[in-house]
Parts: structure tokens; sequence; C-alpha cells
């Protein structure tokens, strides 16, 4: 069975390696949605399957709370909506995933340029989804964390300006310290 504390990919390879379709429709989800491996893409379809699979067991068995989670945990991820039904989840196409990546929203919702943009900001953490850094492109947001998303506010730097005016203040402070200091001392002596 193997060690249960050895982690396992999350992926199957596809049985044609070199089947024409599949390489075009690759292509266009890379361009389209910014993968930059396929292997990011056979990660999703893996899950994409999972679900499909789960879909045809519970239609399969007619089991009615199976029905209700599955259903529940795709609206939750934002892929259906509550009132769906198993005939929407075995509708679903590889797109709707792809929609929900955090690439692609970053880029919807207007935060990057372009959608290799929204990659670059992701991966070099600058993207907080809640009150957490994601740097992980493929990450499937879900619909409550939607609105939380945002960009980290950058550090302003100092300019050179800047600096020399807080030198000259902090020399002006030092100054009136040294005098007051002096009033002071003389004070003493003089009693």
């Amino acid at each position: 069975m193997g060690d249960p504390r050895k982690l396992r990919k999350h992926w199957e390879k596809p049985k044609k390696m070199f089947d024409r379709a599949r390489i075009e429709r690759e292509k266009e989800l890379v361009k389209k949605y910014g993968f930059r491996r396929k292997r990011e893409i056979w990660k999703l379809e893996y899950i994409f399957k999972k679900y499909k699979r789960r879909a045809r067991k519970i239609l399969a068995e007619y089991d009615e709370n199976e029905k209700n989670i599955l259903i529940n945990k795709l609206a939750r991820q934002g892929i259906l909506e509550k009132n769906s039904s198993l005939d929407d989840v075995l509708n679903l196409k590889l797109e709707d995933f792809c929609e929900r990546r955090l690439q692609t929203i970053i880029y919807k919702k207007e935060l990057a340029n372009t959608i290799k943009h929204a990659r670059q900001l992701i991966t070099h953490k600058k993207v907080i989804v809640g009150d957490k850094i994601v740097d992980q492109p493929n990450y499937l947001v879900l619909r409550e964390e939607e609105d939380k998303i945002k960009l980290r506010e950058k550090k302003k730097l100092e300019t050179k300006v800047e600096k020399n005016e807080e030198k000259e203040e902090n020399v002006d402070k030092v100054d009136e310290d040294n005098k007051n200091y002096e009033k002071s001392s003389q004070d003493v002596k003089n009693e």
C-alpha cells in the first residue's frame, strides 16, 4: 500500500502523449488561462474528472445525502449554483474550473494588466487572499474568498531629500537637548 506519510502525485499523464487534438486543446488553454506547464492543466483535469466520476457514482446509487454534499461543495467553490442538479455537474467543462483559478480571477478583476502579469504577481507573493499570502497560481478560489483578494501594499521608499530632512531635524533636536543640558548644568553650578 505504501507509506501513508509519503506524498503521492495528484495528477495523471495522458494515455496518448502525442495526440494532436489534445495538444491543440492544451495550447489554447495555455494561451487563454496562462498555464506555465502542461502538468498544471493535468492537475486541474484530474480534479475535474474526480468530480465527474463522483457524480456518476452518486447517480448510479442515487444517494441524496452525497448528492447534496457534492453540489454544496461545488457551489462553495463557485463552479455551480446552490440549486443545481447532478446533470449540471456532468455538464461541467474544464474551462469552468480554469475560471476559478486565482490567476484568472486576478486578471478578470483587473488587478493585473495581462494573464502573465497576474501569474508574476502571485509567484512574487504580492497577492493576499483573506489574511494569507497565496503563491499558487492554480489555487481554486472559493466564492466567499473572491471579494477578499487584494494586492499587498508597497512599502514607501524614502528619497534622499526626505532622509536629509530627517537628519537635519535630528541634529536640531540634539542641539536643543545639548543647550538645555548646558543651561541646567550652569544653573546647578550657580546654586
